[in-house]
């Protein structure tokens, strides 16, 4: 019965210490489809007035390959915590992060919203959800 005890109470512990904290981890940036992104891109009276900052944190031979039409800034996600203040937004500004997959593109969302940015979405596939479904790629600037 004791062995039964301490085993029923070392699975407890092994549970907090390895499920417990991942539970309590919450990602606070949001995702966007590339359709949504390409709707708001479309609605916009302008680039300049589209209402939130489009970020590729690509690298910036990946930049020079072509972009999302209406991309405001490069910033590689690994500077993305140094360089952070170049996007010129608030707070509580709309950011949209992409990359090439995704992946990289989430790592900058959290960042910036480690960082304090509460309306920070990452492009769900980036560039390469873009591209397979067709819609425009511009020249880098």
């Amino acid at each position: 019965m004791r062995y039964l005890t301490l085993v029923a109470c070392s699975a407890v512990l092994c549970g907090l210490f390895f499920v417990g904290p991942q539970e309590t981890f919450a990602h606070h940036s949001y995702v966007l489809s590339v359709q949504q992104l390409r709707a708001g891109l479309v609605k916009a009276p302008s680039t300049n007035a589209k209402g939130f900052v489009l970020v590729d944190v690509r690298s910036p031979e990946e930049h020079a390959s072509g972009m999302i039409p209406g991309t405001d800034l490069n910033i590689d996600f690994r500077e993305l915590k140094a360089r952070h203040r170049e996007l010129g937004a608030k707070l509580d500004d709309h950011i949209v992060v992409y990359c090439q997959s995704g992946h990289r593109s989430n790592i900058a969302a959290e960042t910036l919203a480690d960082l304090g940015y509460t309306h920070v979405y990452n492009v769900v596939g980036s560039m390469n959800a873009w591209t397979e479904a067709g819609f425009p790629v511009a020249a880098a600037r």
